[in-house]
């Protein structure tokens, strides 16, 4: 199922000659892997980060401090922040991000088990974030449902 969405959007991508970049942390990379997969990817997926921890999302996505210090990492800014920040990083057209928690515990905040948020950012400013909640549930599942929750939310995106 997310395969078939990644390929709608690398084909929504050639079609406008758009670039796409994500930012990872409770999926660790498995977005990314799903990007690579459709034929003709490496012309507009352009690559990711996996930011897993406060640091890193600071330092290489450039998610501001005050922002992480006020909330937590798994919230819709942060998430926002690092879409934002994986296109320009990878001077990508479209960033995708996904922030949450897969367990087995929660995290250093509080924050619950199966708490994610995924956003898009675009290179024009504009940005919108989705919360997901997947409580009960392993954290491969957790995982699953994010990345097809990013997918969603990308494919939607780029066409309104």
């Amino acid at each position: 199922m997310n395969e078939k969405l990644a390929d709608e959007i690398i084909e929504f991508a050639k079609a406008h000659g758009l670039t796409v970049a994500v930012a990872e942390s409770c999926s660790a990379g498995r977005l990314a892997q799903i990007f690579s997969k459709p034929e003709g990817a490496s012309k507009h997926f352009l690559g990711g980060v996996v930011a897993y921890t406060k640091q890193t999302k600071t330092r290489v996505l450039a998610v501001p401090g005050d922002m992480l210090d006020v909330g937590t990492a798994v919230c819709g800014p942060v998430a926002e922040a690092m879409a934002r920040g994986a296109a320009i990083l990878l001077r990508a057209d479209l960033g995708v991000s996904i922030t949450g928690v897969a367990g087995p515990e929660p995290d250093e905040d509080k924050n619950p088990v199966g708490l994610v948020y995924c956003a898009v950012a675009s290179k024009d400013g504009r940005s919108k974030h989705v919360r997901l909640e997947s409580a009960e549930r392993t954290p491969e599942a957790i995982n699953e449902d994010a990345c097809h929750k990013a997918l969603c939310l990308l494919r939607d995106f780029c066409a309104a």
